[in-house]
């Protein structure tokens, strides 16, 4: 069995390429399941049924195994059994119809308003480094866009005369977002300064010695920045959770902000109308009557 885990993960690497780091994480899913399969004596890939690997999944989710974790050891199962069916070592795929644990549905966290005008409308020192980061800032509020978008951004993608930006998002898609004024503001005062770096390619976004910024770089500054202006752990996905809350707070239009966030599913983008709805709800407590009079018999 494990001999033919080895030829499975040979096959992700060298035949469907995918990246190290998705790889590591099949093998140690899938070596979580060649050790529940020896535990129990199974002695061949052909003889894990889905009784068994239900109870293997009903185990990790007792040990407190997310939901998110599980449904990915599942994707792991069925990828590799998909290949074995293929090789002919077996005839039936055991994760077939197997669903994970419902787990509770975490909200984003974001910055109120008050908050993201207090990160943003700061006074900002005119150097490279300064207005770098104001322009990466800016960009992720101001368009909802994600890391690897904006890491990913080319010259060519920016028309800031008519305030557009042109992303690829998941699934090479692409869009084109709206950039308020104030991100306009921030790219103009920092393009001229990005060419001081003589920069090595297109990028948007480099480094002082001109090399594309990465995403493990944004994320520092970006995490710099929150710390120093709001003394709280911020990071990009933080702005692009606060953009979409913030604007179906104002225009109630989710199908809008579905288009802007490059969301395939609008079940993805429903999630903030979870956020709102606590936000009305703790208006709701504050102010009205009733809620006050039951607040205050409670105690």
């Amino acid at each position: 069995m494990e001999r033919q885990l080895d030829a499975y993960c040979e096959h992700l690497r060298s035949e469907r390429q995918v990246s190290p780091h998705t790889l590591a994480a099949y093998r140690r899913d899938l070596n979580k399941v060649l050790a529940h399969c020896n535990k129990q004596q199974i002695e061949s890939w052909a003889g894990l049924d889905i009784q068994r690997l239900r109870g293997l999944i009903a185990r990790l989710h007792a040990q407190g195994q997310s939901s998110r974790s599980l449904a990915r050891l599942l994707s792991a199962v069925r990828g590799l059994y998909h290949y074995l069916i293929r090789e002919g070592v077996c005839d039936h795929d055991p994760a077939n119809g197997l669903a994970p644990p419902k787990g509770e549905r975490r909200l984003p966290k974001t910055l109120d308003t008050d908050r993201a005008l207090q990160l943003l409308d700061g006074a900002v020192e005119d150097d490279f480094v300064a207005r770098r980061d104001q322009a990466i800032l800016e960009l992720f509020y101001s368009s909802g866009l994600r890391l690897s978008e904006l890491t990913g951004l080319n010259l060519e993608q920016l028309d800031l005369a008519d305030g557009l930006v042109q992303v690829l998002g998941k699934g090479s898609k692409t869009r084109v977002l709206p950039i308020g004024k104030k991100a306009r503001e921030a790219l103009a005062l920092w393009l001229p300064l990005r060419a001081s770096a003589n920069p090595m390619d297109d990028a948007v976004f480099v480094s002082q010695k001109g090399k594309r910024m990465g995403a493990r770089a944004v994320q520092t500054r970006v995490k710099v920045v929150g710390e120093r202006e709001l003394g709280q752990n911020l990071h990009p996905h933080m702005l692009r959770h606060s953009f979409a809350s913030h604007l179906l707070e104002s225009s109630q239009d989710l199908r809008a902000v579905q288009e802007l966030l490059g969301h395939a599913d609008i079940k993805t983008t429903q999630i903030y109308t979870h956020l709102d709805f606590q936000h009305l709800a703790s208006v709701y407590d504050s102010a009205h009557p009733r809620a006050k009079r039951i607040k205050d018999n409670e105690q």
